[in-house]
């Protein structure tokens, strides 16, 4: 029986508070563009009278057995009984006006209990009062001759039994059609029939006629009522699998509970900042950021001004209202900016951990730096606006170690590259086997048939016997643990972890971008002079907003056909599917995306956290271990920087590695190059040779005897009066041996007289070429007579720090009693 028939609509009331607590952002505004059914006053069925109730659903196709038809007729009977004692004008008022709708479902059964006989006796036993009233009203609710709430429906669990009442009664078609759907997940199935039958009790009408707020609503009551979304919501998957909705329905019931984006005002609320007049400055400074920035930057804007900085301030320094901080408030906060609470070890009690360096400590003072310096700017152009927020920075340029921070990154990332690069060709092997030997298994699973045992690899499994329920997936129990295996999961699991390796590590491109690749993506340019076909691979604006081409190996177009044939619907084309984008909280139009798999009724993307859990995954059947002997853990930016590194090292032009990568700048891409030994250890031979090449190749020959009899004699023959002459071997002496104006002598301290009485001959000489008249003798002299000066004075110096001692010190050694024991004489023996 429909419910469009006879309707007489009221003006809906304020939007219940169940409706946008617990869902995600985007929920009040599918509310606004799906509204849910109104509530009816009056329908035909609510205003019939006792006798044609009675006769109706006592009636196919609501009666029951011949045995259990008389309890059903005297549940019913004892139900409009009591609701004919409450004023009303229909059995909906009468129901409305019992009370029994806001008493739940429990409570209500003793409003219902008939009176007591004249002594006092009761006519039913306890119990069977109870369930004599709930077999009254199962025809009542599937007969649409009451329409209760949803959470009185749900309390105090779903009731599963209901769809099959509600099938036999109202629309077996409807449900027919859901159940072919062939979900293979029995329980989940269960409860979503369960829930649905639930709409078409609380607003009445067929399956056909639910709409999509009316399954926002029941989603309301759910998360409200602490049952969590979790499988309950899967009946949104079967209504729109069916038909149900219209196209603009949203894709996937994962639309209620996703996190949208949050206005300004809402994240910065998030952090509990108690000055008002601070909180509304990060508002405005957020909001005149807004434009150029994307959503994930205003969130980590928002986290570093307002949590890590505003309000660490205002937790150790109460009060605090002012941006111009004093020197000690500045400094004890970037003390503690430097660290982060680690989380407490698991099981000691502990509420909170040791402090850890904080990595990022550098990132988070240029942050608050540039906030201070953009009041300052802004401030000049409009000084009404953010002229009283105007005050000294106290973050100064050297407080913020840019060029460390990037050499330790840089030192920490190319050391990760180093240790990672050699282990990808184990990785690629073991993943492509994985895939292989999992694709294997599930086929020989297949062939044995349920309840059959078959073997692989070695190997005894055990497929279970068919159930009542037919299963999509297969499965297979250990016989030596006892435990089941989804085959298809780890064929599922296997080969998304081998198709994202491959492509990975054959692109570079970002995980973001590898989720987003499309069947679209694949392209062909014919190149103009010898019209051969270049498949290219295009990837969607990301990162740097902008897009870019990548040629197809043909290992990587393998890997591409592989999927695409995977994922391919049973039209041939690939599904369309809605991706949720974490960064910017936003839903992707429909497209058809490569990386995407069945989960129920709906194919959905492959996400990036769920790329990283299957390579942690597919890492742990490996074995791989790192240097420090722990087990390797691969992300998927490392594959990106092993593919730069690669590339460069292999010849690519840098400017070239930079285009296929989209980085903005060179630096950047070269930053991701990691330096190896080996390149060391061959750039300095290669210098050794070309040096070597520039020099006379007699250098290189053996030397004769007399040649090193003349190498040795160089040396002796470098030992003047006054000490060693430090000119190297085949070098002429440039001074003609006037060895005191010579810069290498190597005076010795022992001469230190005899050059004292050439300086005094020096003076002596000049005295008599004074008084002679010969200028151009004396200016010699003064020449020479200069640099015996200086050597005096090195001499002198050399003697001095030779005769001078320096006072290290007694070691002390305190005694039993405490003493301090200088000598080493009084150190009593062991």
């Amino acid at each position: 029986m429909s419910a469009a028939s006879g309707l007489r609509p009221v003006t809906a009331g304020p939007e219940p508070a169940v409706l946008t607590r617990g869902y995600g952002p985007r929920v009040p505004a599918l509310l606004r563009d799906f509204p849910p059914r109104p509530a009816q006053e009056a329908w035909p069925a609510t205003a019939q009278s006792r006798e044609e109730v009675l006769q109706r659903l006592l009636a196919p196709p609501f009666a029951a057995g011949r045995s259990y038809q008389p309890h059903r007729r005297a549940g019913l009977v004892r139900v409009l009984d009591w609701l004919e004692s409450c004023p009303g004008q229909s059995w909906q008022e009468r129901w409305a006006a019992s009370g029994a709708d806001a008493a739940g479902n429990v409570a209500w059964r003793e409003l219902c209990r008939p009176p007591r006989t004249a002594a006092g006796r009761r006519q039913l036993r306890p119990g069977y009062e109870a369930l004599s009233a709930g077999r009254g009203m199962a025809p009542l609710i599937c007969g649409d001759v009451i329409r209760p709430s949803l959470s009185w429906l749900l309390a105090p669990h779903v009731p599963k039994k209901l769809a099959g009442q509600m099938a036999r009664a109202r629309d077996a078609a409807g449900f027919a059609a859901l159940k072919s759907l062939g979900t293979g997940r029995p329980s989940a199935e269960a409860t979503a029939l369960g829930l649905i039958a639930v709409i078409m009790a609380a607003k009445g009408g067929l399956v056909s006629d639910i709409t999509v707020g009316d399954c926002l609503e029941l989603a309301g009551v759910l998360i409200s009522g602490d049952r969590g979304p979790g499988p309950g919501l899967y009946f949104y998957q079967m209504l729109r699998a069916a038909g149900a909705f219209p196209p603009s329905a949203p894709a996937t019931v994962r639309v209620f509970g996703a996190p949208g984006q949050r206005s300004i005002e809402e994240t910065i609320g998030a952090y509990g900042i108690e000055c008002g007049p601070v909180r509304d400055l990060l508002t405005d400074y957020l909001r005149e950021r807004q434009p150029s920035i994307d959503h994930s930057t205003m969130r980590s804007l928002a986290r570093q001004l307002g949590k890590l900085f505003w309000r660490d301030l205002e937790l150790h320094h109460p009060g605090i209202s002012s941006l111009r901080l004093e020197p000690a408030v500045a400094a004890a906060w970037k003390q503690r900016i430097m660290t982060r609470q680690a989380p407490a070890a698991a099981g000691t009690g502990q509420a909170e951990g040791s402090r850890l360096p904080r990595h990022d400590a550098a990132s988070h003072l240029a942050t608050v730096r540039a906030f201070y310096l953009d009041i300052a700017e802004w401030a000049m152009d409009d000084p009404a606006r953010w002229g009283p927020w105007a005050a000294p920075c106290p973050v100064r340029a050297e407080d913020v170690p840019r060029q460390k921070a990037l050499s330790r990154r840089k030192a920490r990332m190319d050391a990760r590259t180093r240790e990672r690069m050699p282990a990808l060709p184990a990785l690629v092997a073991a993943v492509d086997q994985a895939r292989t030997t999992a694709a294997a298994r599930l086929d020989a699973a297949a062939a044995a048939g349920p309840g059959q045992p078959f073997s692989f690899a070695g190997q005894q499994l055990l497929r279970p016997p068919a159930g009542r329920s037919p299963r999509k997936r297969t499965w297979a129990r250990d016989p030596a643990t006892g435990k089941d295996r989804d085959l298809t999961l780890e064929e599922e699991h296997a080969f998304w972890a081998w198709a994202a390796v491959e492509v990975l590590r054959h692109t570079g491109i970002r995980v973001e971008e590898l989720t987003e690749l499309s069947h679209h993506s694949l392209i062909q340019y014919r190149l103009p002079a010898t019209g051969e076909l270049i498949p290219l691979l295009q990837v969607t604006p990301s990162k740097t907003d902008a897009e870019r081409l990548l040629v197809i190996s043909p290992e990587l177009a393998d890997v591409l056909a592989t999927v695409v044939s995977r994922v391919r619907g049973p039209s041939g084309a690939v599904p369309l599917v809605t991706s949720y984008d974490p960064h910017e909280r936003t839903w992707n139009p429909p497209m058809p995306l490569l990386f995407q798999r069945r989960r129920g009724l709906e194919d959905r993307a492959i996400g990036a956290q769920a790329i990283r859990a299957l390579l942690d995954e597919a890492l742990s059947s490996t074995g791989l271990t790192g240097q420090a002997g722990q087990p390797l853990r691969f992300t998927p930016h490392d594959f990106r920087r092993i593919f730069v590194t690669d590339a460069v090292l292999n010849g690519m032009p840098p400017h070239i590695a930079q285009l296929i990568c989209g980085h903005a700048s060179i630096n950047t891409t070269m930053g991701y190059k990691a330096v190896y030994p080996e390149e060391v250890i061959t750039g300095h031979r290669a210098f050794l040779a070309r040096r070597r090449a520039t020099r006379p190749s007699e250098e290189y020959r053996t030397p004769t005897d007399a040649e090193w009899d003349e190498f040795l004699g160089h040396f002796e023959r470098r030992k003047v009066a006054l000490g060693d002459c430090g000119r190297a071997w085949g070098t002429s002496c440039i001074h003609e041996h006037s060895c005191v104006r010579c810069p290498l002598l190597r005076l010795d301290p022992a001469q230190h007289a005899r050059l004292a009485a050439i300086h005094d001959n020096l003076t002596a000489r000049i005295a008599e070429a004074e008084r002679e008249g010969w200028a151009g003798e004396a200016e010699g002299l003064k020449v020479s007579l200069a640099a015996a000066a200086r050597k005096l004075t090195q001499a002198r110096t050399a003697i001095a720090r030779h005769h001078e001692a320096v006072s290290l010190g007694m070691p002390a050694y305190p005694d039993a009693a405490g003493r301090t024991i200088t000598s080493p004489s009084h150190i009593p023996a062991p």
